[in-house]
C-alpha cells in the first residue's frame, strides 16, 4: 500500500512548541484523511528546529464508493415538504427520486445518492491548506509582502518550503502540488542550514530520512537526546567528572539543534563561592549549557557542558571561547547578587515601622528585605491585598496550627514571619524559581534556627505529587498556614478553580494540604480552621484523588467520606481499615449479607412499610434472629467504641462477629411474614444491622 511523506519547513520553531507541534499535525493529518474516508496502517511524526515531518504508511490509494438512500416525505405531502427534501439529498426534480410502496404509510420519495470515491491525491490537496493556514500555534506570524493583505498565512516563524509524496513503498511516488500562499509542495527540501545548503531530491520516507542525515540533519529528536547525553555523560567522564542531568534541558537542546555537538567549557573557580543552584540556573537559563560536578559529590566543577548545531573545522575551540565569555559574565552578575543580598540595604531608616510590626532585627540581610516587602506593599492579589498583609494572616494562622503540630510555637512564628522575606532577594528576583531556597541559605547566614532555615524553604512544599514533603514541625505547620490562607483567601473572594482553569494552583495547595497531613500525620479540624462547607468538599475532592492514586477503591472511599469529614487522617485510616476488612473472606460475606438487609430494608421504606421503632425481643420467634439480635448488640457496641478509640481495625473485627448470624438470619427467616407486628419487628432487626455497620461505613456505597 502507499506511503505518504510530509515536511512543512521553516525558520528555527521555538523548541518548547515543537513536540507538541508535530503531534497536533499528525492528528490533524490523519484525522481529514479518515473522515474524507481514507484508512492507513501507521502514521508517525518527527520534529527539528526547523521542520515537521509525518510519515504515514499503508495509506489506501483511494476512498470507497458510497451510495446512500435518504428517506424523504410521502408523495402526497405539501409542496414545502418536497422542496426541502430535494434540496437536502441535492436533486433538482421529484422526477430524479424514487418512489417507494409502504402498506401501511403509504407511497414516498426516497433519493439515492452515489458519491464515488476520490485518489488519495486529491483528498490531501484539499485538506492539507486548510490544516496548515489553522494550524493551533500557540503564537504565530505574518511575513513578507504578504503579510499586509487580508488572510495572509500565518506560521510560527517563516514557512520556507512544503514536501509531499504518495506511493507505494518500491516504486516511483509522485508529488502531490498542492499551494498555498505561493508555496507550491514539491519532492525538494533541505538539510543543514551551514553545513549542507543545497537542496534536496526526495521521493519517501526512509531515503528522505537519509538523505537528511547525509546533509547533517537527525530527524528523531530522541536520537538527538540520546546523542547529547550520552556524548555529555562522556565527555564528563573523560574529564573526571559527572554530568548533572536535567531532562527539561535535555528537551530544550535537543530542539536547539539539527546536529547536535556536544563541547566542554570552563569558568574561573572563584565563582564556585555562589550557591550552586543559582550557578546552574544562570548557565540553564542564559546559555543553554549542563553543569558538572566531581564524581560522586554534590558540590559543582568549573566545567559545562555546551551543545552546538556546527561541526567547527577548530574542534569548536571558538564556540567554548564564545560561551565561556557569557557564561563568565553571566556568573559575575550572579555573584553580585549573591553579596549583594548579604549587604544592607540603603535606606533602612525608612524600615523601621514595618520592622516594629513583624519583630524584625533590622540588622539582619533577610530581615531587612521581610521590612522592605512590607514597606514597598507589594501586592499579592488585588482583592486580597499585600504580601505584608497576607504574612500577617500566615502568621495568626501558623499560631493556631502550632497548638495542633505540637511544632515550637517562637520558632514557627520567626518561620512565617521570614517566610516570603526573599521575594525582595536579587537572587530571586533574577530567578523566581529559587524562591524559599535561597531564603533558607541567607537564613542560616544570618544564624536563624535550623528549624526555621528548614521551613523557609519547605513552606512551599509539596509542590506536586512527586515533591517532598516537609518533615520538621516547624515547617509542617508553615506550609499548612501559607497553604490555607491561599485557600480560604481565594474562597472567599469567589475565585475558585473552574473546569480545567486553575490560575492560582489552587487544587496542588489543598492536595499540598492533604498530602502533609496524611503522609506526616496531623489531626486538623479543616471545617473548624477554614469555616467553609464548600472549601472543605473541595479538599474532599483531593483526598479522593490522593488515595485513588494510592490505590483505594473509589466506592470504598465514598463508602467513609461523609459530607461533614473534616479529619482526613481518620477518613485515610477508615479506607484503608476497611479495605482490609472487605477483601477478607469474612467481609466480603457480611458484606453481601448487609448489602441484602440495607436493599430490602430500603424498598420497604419507600412503600411506607411500618418498621418498628425498636426491636421487641418478645416477638422474635425463630433462633436465627434471637441470635442475631443478641449478637447485633454486642457488635454494634463494640464497633462505636472502637471507633471512638480510632481503632478502625477493631472495628471491623467487632462487626465481623456479624456475618453467621446475618447468614443464618436470611437462611431461616421470612422477613415479610403476614403477622404485621412481626415483620415490623423484622425490618427493625434489618436497620439494627445497617446502623451496627454504619458505625463504620456506609455498605450500600460498596460494589461487590
Amino acid at each position: 500500500m502507499p506511503n505518504l511523506l510530509l515536511e512543512l519547513r521553516s525558520e528555527e520553531i521555538p523548541a518548547r512548541m515543537q513536540r507538541k507541534a508535530a503531534g497536533d499535525l499528525k492528528k490533524l493529518v490523519t484525522d481529514a484523511l479518515v473522515e474524507a474516508g481514507l484508512s492507513y496502517e501507521g502514521a508517525r511524526e518527527y520534529w527539528t528546529p526547523r521542520r515537521l515531518a509525518l510519515d504515514i504508511h499503508g495509506l489506501t490509494a483511494r476512498s470507497a464508493d458510497v451510495r446512500e438512500e435518504r428517506k424523504g416525505p410521502r408523495t402526497d405531502a405539501n409542496e414545502k415538504a418536497i422542496e426541502g427534501f430535494l434540496r437536502g439529498a441535492g436533486l433538482s426534480s421529484v422526477s430524479e427520486a424514487q418512489v417507494v410502496s409502504d402498506p401501511k404509510k403509504g407511497d414516498f420519495y426516497v433519493a439515492v445518492i452515489s458519491k464515488p470515491g476520490r485518489a488519495t491525491e486529491e483528498i490531501v490537496t484539499d485538506i492539507m491548506p486548510g490544516i496548515i493556514r489553522d494550524f493551533p500555534w500557540p503564537k504565530s506570524m505574518r511575513w513578507g509582502k504578504a503579510s499586509s493583505k487580508p488572510g495572509a498565512l500565518r506560521w510560527v516563524r517563516p514557512l520556507q518550503s512544503i514536501v509531499c509524496t504518495f506511493g507505494p513503498e518500491h516504486e516511483e511516488t509522485t508529488v502531490i502540488p498542492f499551494e498555498i500562499d505561493g508555496i507550491t509542495a514539491s519532492n525538494i527540501t533541505y538539510g543543514h542550514r551551514f553545513h549542507a545548503p543545497e537542496p534536496i531530491t526526495v521521493r519517501r520516507f526512509d531515503d528522505y530520512a537519509a538523505s537528511l542525515e547525509k546533509a547533517k540533519v537527525i530527524l528523531d529528536a530522541e536520537r538527538r537526546k540520546d546523542i547529547i547525553l550520552h556524548d555529555a555523560r562522556d565527555i564528563a567522564f573523560a574529564n573526571g567528572l559527572e554530568l548533572v542531568e536535567d531532562e527539561g534541558l535535555l528537551e530544550e537542546v535537543a530542539g536547539l539543534v539539527e546536529w547536535p555537538q556536544v563541547l566542554m567549557g570552563s569558568f574561573e573557580e572563584d565563582y564556585l563561592s555562589i550557591p550552586s543552584e543559582i550557578i546552574r540556573l544562570t548557565i540553564k537559563t542564559n546559555q543553554k549549557c549542563f553543569v558538572t560536578r566531581k564524581q560522586g559529590e554534590e558540590t559543582l566543577s568549573n566545567k559545562f557542558i555546551l551543545v552546538s548545531n556546527i561541526q567547527a573545522s577548530d574542534g569548536g575551540k571558538e564556540i567554548v571561547h564564545g560561551n565561556g565569555k557569557v557564561v563568565r559574565a553571566r556568573l559575575s552578575d550572579a555573584l553580585h547578587f549573591w553579596k549583594r543580598d548579604q549587604g544592607n540595604l540603603p535606606d533602612l531608616e525608612t524600615l523601621t515601622a514595618s520592622a516594629a510590626k513583624f519583630g524584625l532585627d533590622i540588622n539582619k540581610p533577610l530581615d531587612q528585605r521581610m521590612a522592605k516587602l512590607d514597606a514597598l506593599d507589594v501586592t499579592f492579589h488585588a482583592k486580597l491585598g499585600t504580601q505584608g498583609a497576607r504574612v500577617a494572616r500566615i502568621r495568626t494562622l501558623a499560631k493556631e496550627l502550632a497548638d495542633i503540630t505540637g511544632a515550637d510555637a517562637a520558632l514557627v512564628d520567626r518561620a512565617a514571619v521570614l517566610a516570603k522575606a526573599d521575594l525582595r532577594t536579587e537572587a530571586v528576583g533574577e530567578f523566581p524559581e529559587l524562591q524559599g531556597l535561597m531564603g533558607r541559605k541567607y537564613a542560616v547566614l544570618q544564624g536563624e534556627d535550623a528549624s526555621v532555615a528548614a521551613a523557609i524553604e519547605d513552606h512551599y512544599k509539596p509542590q506536586g505529587p512527586s515533591d517532598r514533603v516537609p518533615e520538621d514541625k516547624v515547617a509542617i505547620t508553615t506550609a499548612l498556614a501559607d497553604k490555607l490562607d491561599t485557600l480560604i483567601g481565594f474562597w472567599a473572594i469567589d475565585e475558585k478553580p473552574t473546569g480545567s482553569k486553575d490560575p492560582f494552583a489552587l487544587r496542588r495547595a489543598a492536595l499540598g494540604v492533604v498530602r502533609i497531613l496524611l503522609e506526616r500525620k496531623v489531626r486538623l479540624p479543616l471545617r473548624a480552621t477554614t469555616k467553609d462547607i464548600d472549601l472543605l468538599s473541595f479538599f474532599h475532592d483531593r483526598l479522593k484523588v490522593y488515595l485513588r492514586d494510592q490505590g483505594a477503591r473509589h466506592d470504598l472511599i465514598d463508602a467513609v467520606l461523609t459530607p461533614d469529614a473534616d479529619d482526613l487522617l481518620m477518613v485515610a485510616r477508615r479506607v484503608e481499615a476497611l479495605t482490609a476488612f472487605i477483601t477478607s473472606e469474612e467481609g466480603k460475606n457480611l458484606l453481601a449479607g448487609t448489602k441484602r438487609a440495607t436493599q430490602l430494608l430500603a424498598a420497604e421504606e419507600k412503600k411506607g412499610t411500618v418498621i418498628a421503632d425498636g426491636v421487641s425481643p418478645a416477638l422474635l420467634k425463630l433462633d436465627a434472629e434471637k441470635e442475631l439480635f443478641a449478637v447485633i448488640s454486642g457488635a454494634s457496641k463494640d464497633a462505636s467504641d472502637a471507633v471512638a478509640g480510632e481503632d478502625f481495625r477493631s472495628a471491623m473485627e467487632a462487626l465481623s462477629k456479624l456475618r453467621g448470624p446475618v447468614d443464618r438470619f436470611f437462611e431461616d427467616v421470612l422477613v415479610n411474614d403476614e403477622d404485621a407486628a412481626i415483620r415490623a419487628n423484622r425490618l427493625a432487626l434489618l436497620r439494627l444491622i445497617r446502623e451496627a455497620t454504619g458505625t463504620v461505613a456506609d455498605f450500600s456505597k460498596i460494589s461487590g
